[in-house]
């Protein structure tokens, strides 16, 4: 199944840490199931070779592009850098899509079907006819824990703000102010996904299996889902203080 032909030039946004086990396959993946989106590989230093692997495919594809940064930064700045990368080459769509394989590169048709009608798209498990695969029911407590309290923290419709499989229109990336984000973590998707919906954009969510990785270690840590609940708190908190103020 083909991308529409409406949306312009998409491009898949692929950052990576150490995901030499699983960069050639996503990759390979991705551009089987919508062969004519270009990737990008954002690298961040991987120490096991991730950046090499990366620059070996892309010299023998051309659809395929490495922007490599000088360290280990986070996503948020990972995925900024790919968004500028390819506004500045005049894409009009950024898909977001983890290297470990738990985005399914053969449901992205349907991510981009879906933005046809929306300005941002996301892969929703948390939605009917999402879900998880091997996943132990603590973390799927957790997640789905994280996202009720974003819900209602933050007053939005959303059943998986933290989702990263997504689909973006250039021009609502230009609206949300990228400039300003400063979110490292996996709150970085909350704070895109708040921001479109501030500025009164159609932002849609679809069902997607997730499956969790084969190959390599899970990036999430301790010191992620503290910055995530705190961030949550504090743009509740902010929101709740605005709107007690009223209108000045």
């Amino acid at each position: 199944m083909e991308m529409p032909g409406e949306l312009g030039r998409v491009l898949v946004i692929i950052p990576t840490y150490n995901e030499r086990d699983n960069i050639e396959r996503i990759t390979g993946r991705v551009r089987e199931a919508v062969p004519s989106v270009d990737v990008l590989i954002v690298d961040d230093a991987s120490p096991d070779g991730t950046g090499e692997v990366a620059d070996a495919m892309a010299g023998e594809d051309p659809q395929i592009a490495v922007l490599h940064r000088q360290g280990k930064d986070g996503l948020g700045p990972a995925y900024i850098a790919g968004f500028r990368w390819a506004a500045e080459r005049g894409y009009d769509v950024m898909v977001e899509m983890d290297a470990d394989g738990s985005h399914q590169p053969e449901e992205l048709p349907r991510l981009l079907s879906a933005l046809e009608d929306a300005d941002l798209v996301i892969g929703a498990r948390w939605v009917p006819g999402g879900r998880v695969e091997n996943w132990p029911r603590r973390r799927e407590a957790l997640s789905r824990g994280a996202n009720t309290y974003a819900r209602l923290m933050l007053g939005i419709p959303l059943h998986d703000a933290t989702g990263g499989y997504r689909a973006f229109r250039a021009a609502t990336l230009e609206k949300i102010g990228l400039d300003e984000v400063d979110s490292r973590g996996y709150c970085f998707q909350i704070d895109l996904a708040l921001r479109a919906l501030r500025e009164g954009l159609r932002v849609v969510e679809i069902p997607i299996t997730f499956v969790e990785r084969v190959h390599g270690t899970s990036k999430m840590s301790r010191d992620v889902m503290a910055e995530a609940a705190m961030r949550i708190t504090q743009w509740g908190m902010t929101d709740r203080v605005e709107k007690f103020r009223g209108p000045r």
